[in-house]
C-alpha cells in the first residue's frame, strides 16, 4: 500500500450484525484482540467506534492508537441484505425493451408444490408500475433491429424525475451482445436525473439468462442510495478519527474489495456476512489438519449461516436467492453457497394458530434485544432460554461487560410455557430444540443434497451463540469432531483477516462442445482479462501487487436449463485438447453432484467468468497459545442438558486452562465473548491453535 498512508503493520476488521458489532484488531505479528458492542442502527460508527475502544481497553490503548497503527481497516455490513429483507429500498425505475416489461414478474420459473394453487404469485422485485418500455431493439448478434428512440426515452425520464425515482435499473434486451443502447440510455439519465444513481446491466453482469441480469441490475440500483451515504458516511467518519490506511469492504464471494469499487457496485455487499465466515472456517480447519468435508456454521443474534468447504475449496453457487427458492430473488451474481435460516441466539420463539412452539425468523435484534437484556425487549428468545437453562452466567455475558436480568428472562418464557402447560425449564428447554432442529435442517439441506454425509464432515462453529447448541446438533448428525475456535463469537470479522481483495468479470460466448467456438470463447476471455487487468493495475500503484487469476464457465447439457460450474486449467482454450479436458470436468462434475452423467450428450458452455485475487499482507508469527499453568474451575452451575436431567455442570474460564488439557462434561467453559456448553459425554481439548477440538462418546 502507499507509504504515505502506512501505519504500524496492523489491520482491523468490522463486522456489523443485526445485534453486534465485531472488531478483530490484527498487531504487526496478526496476534488477534476482540473488541464487541452493540450495534447502532443509525450511524454506524458509533458502534464501531464502541468495539474499537472495547478492544483498545483490553490493549491498554486508547481507539485513537489503534487507528493511528492500522494500514488496513476492512468492513463487513448486514445493512444491504437488512434493507431488502425489511422493504426499505430506494423508489426505483426498471427500464427495460419495449415488449419485454415482465421479466421480473415472470422470473425463471419453478416451485416446490407445482399443484399448490393456494400460494400467491410472488411480486416482483420492482413493482410492475414502476416498469418502463424503452423503444429500441438489439438482436442474439448485436444487429440493431430498432434504433433507440431518444425523444421517447428523453420522455419517459422526464417522468421519472416528475415523480421523484430515486434510481434507476436498465436492462435491454441483448445488451450482452451490443451496449450501445444501453450505454446511451446512461448519458441520458444522467443529463436528465443528474444525482440519480442508475446500474446498465451489460456493465454489471454481462451473462446469458435475461432474469438474473435484470435482477442483479434491479437490486444493484435500489441500495445504491442508501449504501453509497453510508459507505461515503463511514470513509468521511474513519478520516475524520484520523485513520489514514486504505478501507476495504467484504463482498458476497468471500473476498474483500475496495471501497470505491464497492460504492459502485453495493451488490457485492448482499449477504457478504455468512461469505466470511467459511474464510476464517477453512483457515481453522487446517490448522487442525482437518483435510475432509468442513462445515461451518455462524450462528448470530438474528441468522444461522451454514457453508461447505471440500478439498480446501469454498462451495461457491450462481444461484443465491434472497428469500425463499423461486418466491424470492435472485442475486444474479456467483456468490458463497451460504444457507441462511432465521435461527440465532436473539430469534423469538411464539406459538401458531394451532398451538405449536416455533421460534424465529422474526429476531429481537441489538434493541430491544432479548428481555434479559433489559433494553425494552419483552419477547421471549433463544438467548433467554439459553440464560434459563443455566448454560449463561448472567454476571459474566460479554466477560462481565454486560449484565443479564435472570428474572426478566424467566417471566419472558412464561409466556410459552403458560399456554403449553409445561414447567419453565421444559419450555426453555424446547426453545433450544426446536432451533436446534431448524439449524440440523440447513446443515442436510447443504450437504445431503450434494451426496455428502454430513457425519462424516468436521464442524467449525463460530458466532456468539454458536457454542451454546452445537454439540446436540453435531451428535444428531453423528459428526466426528466439532472445532470452536477461542474467537468463535467473531468468526466473520476473523474471516476478513485471511481474506483476499477478489473481483470478477464475466462475458457470454455461447457455443457446444460438438462445434466449440473457440475465436469467440478466446475473445470472451480476452475482454475478462482487459477488465480484471485494469482493476489489478489500480490496486498495484496502492501497493497490492501479488496476485492470481483463475477463470470458470457455466455449462450443462443440451436441452437442461440449470447450470454448473466448471474450472479453466488456463486462461485460453487452445486446443482441441483442451476442449476435451473441459468437457470431461464438465462430465465429472455432474457426477459428482447428481450421481448421473450422460457423455453422449452434447455440453453447452454459456458464461465464462475470470476471477482476480489480489493478496493481502499476511503477517503471522506462528506463535502457540501460551495458555494457563494448571487448569482451574472457577465454580459450578445447575445446568439443564436434557428436559428431564438437570446436572451440576463444571464452570471454567478461557484463560485459566492449560494448553493440551481436557474437558470432560457436563462443563460449561466461559470465554469472554462465547460460551462452549459440554453436555454429558462430550470432552474438549484445548489446542496450541487456539481452538477448542471437541469429541463426542458414541
Amino acid at each position: 500500500m502507499n507509504e504515505s498512508n502506512r501505519g504500524g503493520g496492523w489491520r482491523v476488521s468490522v463486522d456489523t450484525g443485526g445485534t453486534f458489532t465485531d472488531v478483530v484488531v490484527a498487531d504487526e505479528h496478526g496476534r488477534f484482540t476482540i473488541g464487541k458492542a452493540l450495534t447502532t442502527s443509525g450511524r454506524i460508527f458509533n458502534g464501531l467506534s464502541a468495539a474499537l475502544e472495547n478492544a483498545a481497553e483490553t490493549l491498554g490503548l486508547t481507539r485513537a492508537d489503534i487507528l493511528g497503527r492500522t494500514d488496513i481497516l476492512i468492513y463487513g455490513t448486514t445493512r444491504a441484505t437488512n434493507a431488502i429483507v425489511t422493504g426499505t429500498i430506494a423508489k426505483t425505475a426498471f427500464l427495460t425493451t419495449a415488449g419485454f416489461p415482465d421479466v421480473l414478474v415472470l422470473r425463471e420459473g419453478g416451485k416446490f408444490n407445482p399443484h399448490d394453487f393456494s400460494t400467491p404469485f410472488p411480486a416482483p422485485y420492482v413493482p410492475r408500475r414502476r416498469t418502463f418500455e424503452i423503444t429500441e431493439r438489439i438482436d442474439a448478434r448485436g444487429s440493431i433491429v430498432l434504433p433507440l428512440d431518444e425523444t421517447q426515452a428523453r420522455q419517459t425520464l422526464q417522468t421519472l424525475r416528475a415523480r421523484s425515482y430515486e434510481a434507476v435499473a436498465v436492462a435491454l434486451l441483448w445488451s450482452i451482445a451490443n451496449a450501445a443502447h444501453e450505454q446511451r440510455l446512461g448519458a441520458l439519465i444522467e443529463a436528465e436525473l443528474p444525482g440519480v444513481p442508475y446500474t446498465l446491466s451489460h456493465a454489471l453482469n454481462p451473462i446469458l439468462r435475461e432474469y438474473r441480469r435484470a435482477s442483479s441490475a434491479a437490486i444493484d440500483a435500489s441500495i445504491k442510495p442508501l449504501m453509497q451515504a453510508h459507505l461515503r458516511d463511514l470513509q468521511s467518519d474513519l478520516r475524520e478519527s484520523g485513520y489514514r490506511g486504505e478501507i476495504l469492504v467484504s463482498t458476497t464471494m468471500g473476498g474483500c474489495l475496495d471501497v470505491d469499487s464497492v460504492i459502485e457496485r453495493p451488490i457485492h455487499t448482499v449477504r457478504s456476512g455468512p461469505a466470511m465466515a467459511p474464510v476464517a472456517g477453512r483457515h481453522y480447519a487446517a490448522l487442525e489438519e482437518a483435510r475432509e468435508s468442513v462445515l461451518v456454521v455462524d450462528t448470530g443474534g438474528t441468522t444461522f449461516d451454514v457453508s461447505l468447504i471440500r478439498d480446501g475449496r469454498i462451495a461457491t453457487t450462481q444461484d443465491t436467492w434472497l428469500g425463499e427458492q423461486f418466491t424470492g430473488h435472485m442475486l444474479g451474481i456467483p456468490a458463497v453457497d451460504a444457507r441462511s435460516v432465521g435461527a440465532g441466539g436473539g430469534s423469538i420463539a411464539w406459538l401458531d394458530p394451532a398451538g405449536l412452539l416455533r421460534v424465529g425468523p422474526r429476531s429481537a435484534g441489538a434493541r430491544p434485544g432479548p428481555a434479559c437484556y433489559c433494553l425494552g425487549g419483552t419477547a421471549p428468545t433463544v438467548t433467554d432460554a439459553a440464560l434459563v437453562l443455566g448454560y449463561l452466567d448472567p454476571d459474566y455475558f460479554l466477560g462481565g461487560r454486560m449484565q443479564l436480568d435472570v428474572a426478566a428472562a424467566r417471566a419472558a418464557i412464561e409466556t410459552i410455557a403458560t399456554p403449553l402447560g409445561i414447567t419453565l425449564e421444559a419450555a426453555a428447554y424446547s426453545i433450544f430444540a426446536v432451533s436446534n432442529e431448524t439449524m440440523i435442517n440447513a446443515i442436510k439441506d447443504i450437504t445431503v443434497a450434494e451426496g455428502i454425509d454430513p457425519g462424516e464432515a468436521v464442524i467449525v462453529a463460530g458466532g456468539g451463540a454458536a457454542g451454546l447448541g452445537i454439540l446436540p446438533i453435531a451428535r444428531e448428525l453423528r459428526c466426528r469432531a466439532v472445532i470452536v475456535p477461542r474467537t468463535a463469537s467473531v468468526l466473520s470479522a476473523c474471516g476478513m483477516q485471511f481474506s483476499d481483495i477478489q473481483l470478477e468479470q464475466s462475458a457470454s460466448a455461447p457455443t457446444r462442445s460438438v462445434d466449440f467456438d473457440r475465436a469467440a470463447v478466446n475473445a470472451a476471455l480476452a475482454y475478462i482479462d482487459t477488465h480484471l487487468d485494469t482493476f489489478a493495475a489500480r490496486l498495484a500503484d496502492r501497493g497490492f501487487r501479488e496476485r492470481r487469476m483463475t477463470y470458470r464457465v457455466d455449462a450443462h447439457y443440451a436441452a437442461q436449463v440449470w447450470d454448473i460450474s466448471v474450472d479453466l486449467t488456463a486462461p485460453r482454450i487452445g486446443s482441441d485438447s483442451d476442449v476435451a479436458t473441459l468437457v470431461e470436468s464438465f462430465h465429472a462434475n455432474h457426477r459428482r453432484i447428481f450421481s448421473v452423467d450422460d457423455p453422449a450428450s452434447p455440453v453447452e458452455f454459456l458464461n465464462w467468468t475470470g476471477r482476480v485475487a489480489i493478496a493481502l499482507p499476511q503477517q503471522r508469527s506462528g506463535e502457540t497459545l501460551a495458555g494457563a499453568a494448571h487448569t482451574v474451575p472457577v465454580g459450578t452451575r445447575r445446568a439443564l442438558f436434557d428436559e428431564h436431567d438437570a446436572r451440576e455442570a463444571t464452570i471454567y474460564r478461557g484463560e485459566q486452562i492449560r494448553v493440551g488439557d481436557v474437558i470432560a462434561g457436563p462443563a460449561i467453559i466461559e470465554e469472554a465473548t462465547t460460551t462452549l456448553v459440554l453436555p454429558p459425554g462430550t470432552r474438549a481439548r484445548l489446542m496450541p491453535t487456539g481452538s477448542y477440538v471437541v469429541t463426542l462418546d458414541d
